[in-house]
């Protein structure tokens, strides 16, 4: 793993991003000899499934309590 000087890594900053994500590798970013920050390429997450679509079937109020009401209509 690399690891390059904040002031340094402040100048080539931009590059250094290219450069992580090309190589899909890891650089530590140092502040007087002492690492502060590390700089990883980004890999996307793989997308879960949710709960969209998994309703197969309704079946009756699901927000009633199951007593009648005089309010309900008839």
């Amino acid at each position: 793993m690399k690891s390059i000087a904040a002031g340094k890594f402040k100048n080539v900053c931009l590059k250094m991003l290219d450069d992580v994500a090309a190589t899909k590798s890891s650089v530590v970013i140092t502040k007087r000899g002492r690492p502060v920050a590390k700089l990883v390429p980004y890999v996307p997450q793989a997308k879960k499934g949710g709960l969209a679509g998994s309703v197969l079937k309704e079946v009756g109020d699901p927000f009633g309590t199951g007593e009648r009401w005089d309010a309900d209509a008839s």
